[in-house]
């Protein structure tokens, strides 16, 4: 019996989470569970505060009237902070992923491990100390692999995230345990669910800043290595003396590069707009051709995100770039800008964050693929 109710609650609440908000009628007839079952699950979902009746009756056949069932958005609140070298951007979700408010400011990287996780943590309690609600979970998007047994490598220009210390102070400072993944993971997380690769299962995301990320997804799922390591082709040796690729795409490499030919620049976008420097933007056109022939052929994505302060930049190129895919490979991913803008990696992380809450809930693994249902925040950047 108990299994009987464990699967009507998980067939119920995944059902309603998808198709918010519905009626006891259509969850019964999508699920193929008799109205009685369905009618039990729901009141004793409305008694834990997980799902609400709506004040709105709707029509339905014949006259007859259905209270509207949809969930507490307000039950608790979730954290997706996405922590860059440069800058860290936090949005505050409800419990339908909703975004509630965010923050950018610059990351102080000088801090010690220890410090820098006290720092996080003490901006998230002074965002939500105001509100009633309680902190259910926390997601965080790290510039470096994240293995499955939570310790982080291949962060040099926030090394202090590799350390084990970093997580201990902020969890111990949140009172919870958080959820880690990659920075660029978390961008094709929010991408696929509420920006531009969103409805297409075969995706990929590339995010050029001060670092080069990359994440795939296959069947709708992100790619996880056993050590975070997927997805890291930043971290191939194809320039000269064997350079990794990073350096040859990122802010800091495009800076170096140019001192190393004799040229003084201010800033990475200059390579897009002074046509003195044509050499060097040559060379960042090739590496950036590698990096997205290397996703084309690991992956096969129809959509291949592109995202990060030096992305920006490129937006007029995309079809430039993806002419040059087609004509190497005959069939291409679209290439196509962040919707999300800055905030892709920590929407992705409210997601994250809203799946652990729905998984504490009992909602199969499975279900989560295309859960949270949340629509597309139209000017999150502005959200205040």
């Amino acid at each position: 019996m108990t299994d009987a109710r464990d699967f009507s609650r998980r067939s119920v609440l995944a059902d309603l989470l998808r198709n918010r908000p519905t009626s006891r009628k259509a969850i019964a007839a999508r699920t193929g569970l008799s109205a009685a079952t369905v009618s039990r699950t729901v009141d004793a979902l409305v008694v834990e505060g997980v799902i609400h009746e709506a004040s709105e009756i709707v029509s339905e056949n014949r006259g007859r009237r259905a209270v509207q069932l949809d969930v507490v958005a307000e039950r608790s609140l979730v954290v997706g902070i996405d922590l860059g070298a440069s800058n860290t951007r936090i949005v505050i979700g409800d419990f339908a992923a909703e975004p509630l408010q965010r923050a950018e400011l610059p990351t102080p990287s000088s801090l010690n491990p220890a410090r820098l996780g006290e720092w996080l943590a003490d901006i998230v309690g002074a965002m939500v100390e105001d509100d009633p609600r309680d902190l259910g979970a926390v997601a965080i998007g790290l510039p470096g692999a994240v293995s499955e047994a939570r310790t982080v490598s291949n962060a040099p220009n926030l090394v202090q995230v590799e350390s084990a210390e970093f997580v201990e102070a902020l969890e111990r400072r949140l009172g919870l345990e958080v959820r880690l993944d990659n920075d660029a993971n978390y961008a094709l997380l929010g991408e696929q669910r509420m920006g531009a690769a969103a409805g297409t299962p075969a995706a990929a995301m590339v995010t050029i800043g001060a670092g080069l990320g990359a994440a795939l997804a296959i069947d709708g799922r992100i790619i996880h290595g056993k050590h975070g390591l997927v997805g890291e082709f930043g971290q191939l040796p194809i320039g000269p003396f064997g350079a990794r690729l990073e350096h040859m795409v990122t802010g800091p490499g495009i800076i170096r590069r140019a001192a190393e030919s004799g040229v003084t620049i201010d800033a990475p976008e200059e390579l897009f707009t002074d046509p003195s420097l044509f050499a060097l933007r040559a060379q960042f056109d090739h590496a950036l051709q590698i990096v997205l022939t290397a996703i084309s052929v690991s992956s096969e994505p129809e959509v291949i995100v592109l995202g990060g302060g030096i992305a920006e930049s490129l937006a007029s190129d995309l079809q430039r770039y993806q002419s040059a895919l087609e004509a190497n490979l005959r069939i291409a991913p679209r290439l196509v800008p962040a919707r999300l803008g800055e905030f892709s990696g920590a929407m992705g992380a409210v997601i994250d964050a809203v799946r652990t809450l729905y998984r504490e809930l009992g909602v199969d693994e499975g279900d989560l693929d295309d859960l949270p249902v949340a629509s597309p925040p139209a000017d999150l950047p502005a959200i205040a």
